[in-house]
């Protein structure tokens, strides 16, 4: 009897130690981009140390199209069960309500926000033959050459135009726009000579730095990148309206239970933690951060109110 009591004990301590919302249910994690951007690299370096830290199985779902539009549209519509998460980007929370006129989803009512994943430096990158040394020479030539250069962009009302028209609206100076189909296209052709200016992020565009085909100028960040020492940030050249970085971050449906919110926010600041996810991370150009639900939603509106300022200013409209 005392041999049975014992075991009755011991199955009451490790039941008690299993995590009250424990679900072997597959969490599905959309990401509103197609495979291998950054949004997919942010998406599966998370899903794995986050299956294993909530014992429950994570299925990385990609759903491109429309600048984030078409998954972040089936994410508000999908039921706030907490098995549904999507990869929110400064595109689907921030340009996309600035420009589209019409937009499937509310960045804001339609979403809980559950937690800030990354922070992603961008870069100002010029072509090598343009004759400007640093960002000083940069911004003569500008001036003295008001609509002589074109910069380019992965399309128009994507975050590297909006990039663009934050540049000119900070410094009062004037380049032509130049979209492209896709972000391979328009740094190609700045690689190539065919235009000069591209506002990207460093991920993407510092082989090119590395190799000497393009001149970097300043980056967004809080301070100078240790993979580009002998470039300023924007905030050091006076221009602290262009050094924030862009972001990919983590909702739910509205709806989603807080208790689920906050089991998958403290798996995630867990997994961020883990020097093999931050060097994953790090290798891509991706810094991780991880914040409460209340600061990932006062960061989205943030961006929301400054994309609309740009919008504004640069008479940015998509059907």
């Amino acid at each position: 009897m005392q041999r049975r009591h014992l075991l009755t004990l011991a199955a009451a301590a490790a039941a008690s130690q299993t995590p009250a919302l424990a679900d072997t249910r597959p969490l599905r994690l959309v990401v509103p981009f197609p495979p291998g951007g950054a949004t997919d690299i942010t998406g599966r370096a998370i899903s794995e140390p986050l299956a294993r830290l909530l014992g429950q199985p994570v299925v990385v779902d990609n759903k491109g199209g429309a600048g984030g539009s078409i998954g972040m549209a089936e994410v508000a519509r999908a039921a706030p069960d907490g098995l549904t998460l999507a990869v929110a980007t400064v595109s689907t929370h921030g340009v996309n309500p600035a420009v589209y006129k019409k937009l499937p989803y509310d960045p804001i009512k339609d979403f809980a926000p559950v937690t800030e994943l990354v922070k992603a430096p961008g870069v100002l990158v010029v072509n090598a033959g343009l004759p400007v040394k640093d960002y000083a020479e940069f911004l003569r030539y500008l001036k003295a050459n008001p609509g002589k250069l074109s910069y380019a962009t992965p399309g128009t009302g994507t975050i590297g135009h909006m990039w663009g028209e934050l540049f000119k609206s900070a410094t009062g100076t004037f380049m032509l726009h130049i979209p492209y189909r896709g972000a391979g296209p328009a740094l190609n052709d700045v690689v190539g000579g065919q235009v000069m200016v591209y506002f990207d992020q460093v991920a993407a565009s510092l082989p090119h730095i590395q190799s000497g085909k393009l001149r970097a100028l300043a980056v967004s960040w809080n301070k100078r990148l240790e993979v580009l020492p002998n470039v300023p940030t924007y905030g050091e050249l006076g221009l602290n309206v262009c050094n924030e970085p862009s972001w990919f971050g983590l909702v739910a449906p509205a709806g989603t239970p807080k208790a689920a919110i906050v089991r998958v926010q403290e798996a995630v600041v867990r997994a961020l933690k883990e020097p093999a996810v931050r060097e994953r991370l790090a290798g891509q150009g991706l810094f991780a951060t991880g914040t409460s639900p209340e600061e990932f939603g006062a960061e989205i509106k943030s961006e929301i109110e400054k994309m609309q300022r740009v919008s504004a200013y640069a008479k940015i409209t998509l059907d």
